[in-house]
């Protein structure tokens, strides 16, 4: 097994903490809510069944002198189907925290870095961080972000970036009862799209991302890992007006997940497609900013 460390991680973790820093002292702008969202469609590699879960979100996003900074946790309950250990009748739980803090040129340099169609540029670092317990795998994944994310000058927005993956894990079969050693994956690309552009005049926006992420070598067990699509897409509307509520408060929608070769899964050691490797997920959900 390789090792986990990558230098880079040092880079990411004090890029954090720097930006975190920046927002608790001079936060431009900031936005924080609290979401929920369910489906029963979900699904995940070696599974065959579809699975319901509930999601509870708690979200950050800012702006301070030099860039921006985004953090956002998730708890995720499955049911049964995706059960917490072998032969439990409760669902896994699973938490997973994405960080990312972009310095942007214009911003840092002071003159915004605008050609064609983009009107600034930055370099965004940050990192994944996950611990589930589930009966056959028990994911504690850590991975590191780095590379340029473009801004383009449309209504709303629209940032595009090309980062750089260091990924590892240190899975535990609970139905073997092996614990296997944190193993490091090749280092591998993704490009990523985020949008939010608000529809017309209305009340609705539509949101989402985009990760296309590059195969990333031999996984853990031996076997060649796959290109993933990740595409979590959403419209939603301002409920809150209708209610007397502060505008942009209460937001409610539905949304849609296509997740194709899920953690880089597509085939077995037979060749066989991987029951569970893609997700076709509708969801409904709900926020609260504060």
């Amino acid at each position: 097994m390789r090792r986990a460390f990558h230098p880079i991680a040092a880079i990411a973790l004090a890029a954090g903490a720097a930006g975190l820093a920046g927002t608790a002292g001079a936060a431009d702008w900031s936005d924080t809510l609290i979401g929920y969202r369910t489906g029963t469609r979900f699904a995940e590699p070696f599974n065959a069944n579809d699975i319901r879960k509930h999601i509870v979100q708690l979200n950050h996003v800012s702006g301070y002198k030099y860039g921006t900074n985004f953090a956002n946790l998730d708890l995720l309950l499955s049911d049964k189907t995706d059960p917490s250990s072998k032969g439990a009748s409760s669902g896994a739980q699973e938490f997973y925290l994405v960080y990312r803090h972009t310095v942007e040129w214009g911003k840092a340099g002071g003159a915004p870095l605008r050609f064609g169609p983009i009107r600034d540029a930055g370099l965004t670092l940050g990192f994944d961080v996950n611990t589930k317990n589930d009966a056959g795998y028990n994911s504690k994944k850590r991975m590191v972000v780095a590379g340029p994310t473009f801004m383009f000058d449309v209504p709303g927005m629209l940032n595009v970036g090309l980062y750089g993956l260091w990924e590892s894990n240190a899975p535990y079969s609970g139905y073997t009862g092996v614990s296997t050693p944190r193993y490091r994956y090749d280092t591998h690309p993704m490009l990523g799209v985020v949008w939010a552009f608000p529809l017309a005049s209305s009340r609705l926006s539509f949101e989402g991302y985009a990760n296309f992420i590059g195969a990333k070598g031999k996984n853990e067990f031996g076997r060649d890992t796959a290109t993933e699509t990740n595409i979590d897409m959403q419209l939603m509307l301002d409920v809150g007006p209708y209610f007397g509520a502060k505008a942009k408060r209460f937001r409610a929608g539905v949304a849609y997940q296509y997740w194709k070769n899920k953690f880089g899964n597509k085939f077995g050691n037979d060749g066989r497609n991987i029951p569970g490797a893609t997700a076709r997920t509708p969801m409904v959900k709900a926020q609260y900013h504060f």
